[in-house]
Order: C-alpha cells, then sequence, then structure tokens
C-alpha cells in the first residue's frame, strides 16, 4: 500500500498499469473510497497509469480535523500529483470527486488536460441541506442514514444484489468526522463562475436514475462549458461505474481517444 506524506493530509493511492504511461486520475464520491474504481480500471487501456486515491477522511487516508474546505480537499489532489511528477492529467471525479476536478482545471491548468465530470455540478445541493446532514451525522446517525443514501447511489435492481451490503458497510465505516468534514466542503461549495475558466476537453456523464445528481443537474454544469460534451446512462443511480462499469469504459475510451491520451 502507499501513502504520500502531503502538506495537510496523508492519502492512501494506488497505481495500475503502466507506470510509464500517460496519466488517469480518479477521484471518489462521499461515502466511498478509491475501490469505487474497481471494475472499471481492468476495462481501460493497461498501457495508461491509473492512479486512484482515498480522500482525507476516507478509506486508509488520514482524516484530520473537520471540518474541511474544498480548497483543503483540491490542495490534496494537488499536491498528490505534485508528489507523483504528474502533468498532463486525464482527471475523472465523480460526485465530490467532480468538484475537485472543476477546481484544479482552473487553479492549475499545467497539472489537467482534460475532466471527466461524472454525476456532479458546480453547485450540489443547498447548504442547509448540508447542515442538516452534518449535524444527522454529528449525532451518531450514518448508519440510519445509509438506506436512503443507498437508494440515491443505486437503482432498484441493484438493490436485490448481494453486492449492496459491500456497498452499506463502506459507507457506514467512513469516519464520523472524515464524512461530515467533506459535507461542510460541498456545503459551502459553488463553482458556477469557474465554469466558463474551464476550457479543457470535458465529459459529462449522468446516471438516468441518480437520486443525488440528476441528469438536469449534471447537463446544467456541461452545458455551461466551452469544450464539453455530456452523455446519459440509462438505468443506473449516483454510482454508474459500479452498476454499469462496461458502459462506462466504453464511454472514457474514446474520449480518451479524441484527446490523444491513449
Amino acid at each position: 500500500m502507499n501513502i504520500a506524506n502531503l502538506s495537510k493530509a496523508r492519502l492512501h493511492w494506488r497505481e495500475d498499469g503502466n507506470p510509464s504511461g500517460k496519466p488517469v486520475v480518479f477521484a471518489n464520491s462521499l461515502g466511498t473510497d478509491l475501490r469505487l474504481w474497481d471494475k472499471i480500471i481492468p476495462l481501460l487501456p493497461q498501457s495508461l497509469r491509473l492512479i486512484r486515491f482515498d480522500k482525507r477522511g476516507h478509506g486508509l487516508s488520514s482524516c484530520p480535523p473537520a471540518p474541511y474546505s474544498m480548497d483543503d480537499l483540491i490542495c490534496d489532489a494537488e499536491d498528490l500529483m505534485d508528489h507523483l511528477g504528474l502533468t498532463g492529467v486525464v482527471f475523472i471525479g465523480l460526485s465530490i470527486g467532480g468538484l475537485i476536478g472543476q477546481g484544479l482545471a482552473t487553479k492549475r491548468p499545467d497539472l489537467i488536460k482534460a475532466l471527466v465530470l461524472s454525476n456532479t455540478a458546480a453547485k450540489m445541493g443547498d447548504a442547509a441541506m448540508w447542515q442538516q446532514r452534518i449535524g444527522m451525522v454529528q449525532d451518531g446517525a450514518l448508519s440510519e442514514m445509509a438506506g436512503p443514501i443507498l437508494e440515491r447511489w443505486f437503482s432498484p435492481p441493484f438493490h436485490r444484489t448481494d453486492e449492496l451490503e459491500a456497498w452499506r458497510n463502506m459507507l457506514t465505516r467512513v469516519p464520523q468526522e472524515g464524512y461530515w468534514g467533506c459535507c461542510a466542503a460541498i456545503a459551502d461549495t459553488d463553482l458556477t463562475s469557474n465554469l466558463p475558466d474551464i476550457t479543457q476537453p470535458t465529459l459529462g456523464i449522468a446516471g438516468a436514475l441518480d437520486g443525488a445528481s440528476s441528469p438536469e443537474l449534471v447537463r446544467a454544469t456541461i452545458d455551461r462549458l466551452p469544450n464539453a460534451h455530456f452523455e446519459t446512462i440509462a438505468g443506473v443511480g449516483h454510482l454508474p461505474c459500479v452498476e454499469a462499469p462496461q458502459t462506462y469504459a466504453d464511454l472514457l475510451i474514446p474520449f480518451f481517444e479524441e484527446i490523444n491520451h491513449v
């Protein structure tokens, strides 16, 4: 296992594919860790350098005192990429990972060659909703919240699979402080004014049944980017890379080819 001792956090990261290949960095959603991408990695060209990490407060990364800001999360990802000597990255961010990607694209255009913004938006929810969730988590209710969260994450057919229990366990084992700390970062974030400055080629992906980031919400962000196109995956929720990995990979690979990143 790899741990990067960075300026503000210690991040667990993993590398697959070719260490000398063109880099792709994956950033996962709230309540998940780098295993979110387990089904995608084998479907992508192994000539690529495929890097994923646990954001602070999740997985095997450190859990600094909360709350966190979006700048904290962006700096963590930036520091990790600098630590690994990366440039010209295709950054694939899902949900809060997509917010991190949007921030990086304008802060460090030297790092970010292109973006995949999956199940995300420039602004996700309102502060009052997030503050309510923060209060519930601080009161120890994350396990009780798991049912409604999983309903937003996955389609009804997926809820009838044995795999659902593994995702419930991943979610409920996130450190309380790590979860609500990232909620605080989302609550305070509105990147709408940044969108015209994100000139990198961008692929937007939505899940047709996403209960957390509707296709309309995702598309409203993607349509404001100057060099982007949008795709919806039918029959899936907030984590399409889990429910429909082949379809998801079949969107990524032509995008990589289009931008000469294979």
